[in-house]
């Protein structure tokens, strides 16, 4: 039986978490044995579990980052433990989603890797792998990372470094470990993601786009009266942004400037807000904490009458992707892969930042109805973004790569 282990900060928790879930069910049903290492935060998995270093070894590896800005270079003994388990579980395929969040040692993982003879499958969620110190750059317009990081404009930002800026060192230290594996395939979740690779240090590697996929079963048009009681949503058009964390990247701010412009008719939902954050709500905006009630998100998009996410920086959202199976259209702003999930018959685009763009598609929304874009909002779902095809087009990946070893 072929063995497949991946290695992520979560499972089953938070959209990584989730998509390393559901590939290990996927790799399960075909045939293999499933394992997932992880940081922190595990939910309940069918995958066998491997816990990677102690809560110790992670307070360590924040303080390293925040005084030295040597993220990724700490949990020393942590890393050695999982490689010991490597060896043991002796996988055929090793892949890796989010290897930053304090919790493992790049040096010696990669070190490992390059002599292990184990094919690696790496799916990038974000930009952390091609740069000196963050995880996005878009929102400020960087372009360091084409060539040499240095004087990181983000150095504060996750992970955040208060008194030191390690960026080229960090950038040169990347280029020459993850340029290290022999037989390593890159998988992008956006087109968007997929150009941003080839563009970087890692571009001799083959990329695949594999887009995330989601539950239809869950994320449904669903019933939600006792919502619209709750809240006092009656006859109002009600508008829906869910994040976690909500930030001024993720548009919270735009949220908070969209609200002067509309009137008394309308209503907007935020969910995944903190106390602090709802502290500084106008009166027509509704603040929810995070939810991991996945059925009562899925109530929170059918109430809705468009989505909104005006995120200045993104790669694939799944946010969208449960919007529209739910049959709701969506807003967007134009940046990263956000928009790659809309056809103009199931939402918009809009410049970053154009706050009156929003009130346009809004206002569009709201003539000709919702149920004007239900229908089409839930067939692209169903027909590009069920979970249980997308993550097929792993264990088909796999089984090439796996084909093509025996072959050399």
């Amino acid at each position: 039986m072929k063995t497949l282990l991946q290695i992520n900060i979560v499972v089953n928790s938070g959209s990584t978490g989730r998509i390393a879930e559901d590939i290990g069910k996927s790799a399960i049903n075909n045939g293999w044995t499933s394992y997932i290492a992880y940081g922190r935060g595990a939910g309940k998995s069918q995958s066998n579990l491997i816990k990677i270093g102690t809560d110790i070894d992670i307070y360590i590896h924040v303080v390293r980052t925040r005084l030295l800005d040597q993220h990724a270079l700490g949990s020393y003994i942590a890393t050695l433990d999982l490689i010991k388990q490597i060896k043991s579980v002796k996988p055929d395929i090793i892949q890796l989603h989010n290897i930053h969040g304090y919790y493992i040692n790049i040096e010696l993982l990669f070190s490992f890797l390059a002599t292990s003879n184990i094919p690696i499958i790496w799916t990038f969620h974000d930009c952390w792998p091609m740069t000196g110190h963050c995880a996005h750059f878009d929102y400020i317009c960087c372009e360091k990372w084409k060539s040499s990081c240095f004087k990181c404009p983000q150095i504060e930002s996750y992970p955040q470094s208060l008194f030191v800026d390690r960026s080229k060192k960090n950038h040169e230290l990347k280029k020459y470990l993850f340029n290290s594996i022999e037989n390593m395939t890159i998988v992008t979740v956006s087109n968007w993601l997929g150009n941003i690779v080839k563009q970087s240090f890692l571009s001799k590697y083959p990329i695949q786009v594999i887009n995330n996929g989601i539950d239809l079963s869950v994320f449904k048009q669903r019933n939600c009266i006792h919502l619209s009681e709750k809240f006092n949503l009656k006859g109002k058009f009600v508008i829906l942004g869910v994040a976690n964390p909500w930030s001024k990247r993720k548009g919270l701010y735009d949220f908070i400037e969209l609200s002067k412009h509309l009137d008394f008719n309308f209503k907007i939902i935020l969910v995944g807000l903190t106390m602090k954050q709802m502290k500084l709500l106008p009166e027509n905006i509704i603040g929810i904490s995070k939810t991991n009630n996945i059925q009562e998100l899925a109530e929170f998009y059918s109430c809705a009458d468009i989505f909104l996410n005006p995120t200045w920086e993104d790669n694939f959202p799944t946010t969208n992707l449960e919007s529209l199976a739910c049959g709701t259209p969506v807003t967007t702003y134009k940046t990263g892969g956000s928009f790659e999930s809309l056809s103009p018959e199931t939402g918009f685009v809009v410049e970053k930042g154009d706050i009156q763009g929003l009130v346009s598609t809004i206002n569009i929304v709201k003539l000709k109805g919702k149920n004007s874009y239900s229908i089409a909002c839930r067939e692209r779902a169903e027909n590009l973004y069920n979970k249980n095809n997308r993550y097929l087009e792993y264990i088909s990946l796999y089984d090439r790569i796996l084909r093509e070893k025996t072959t050399k």
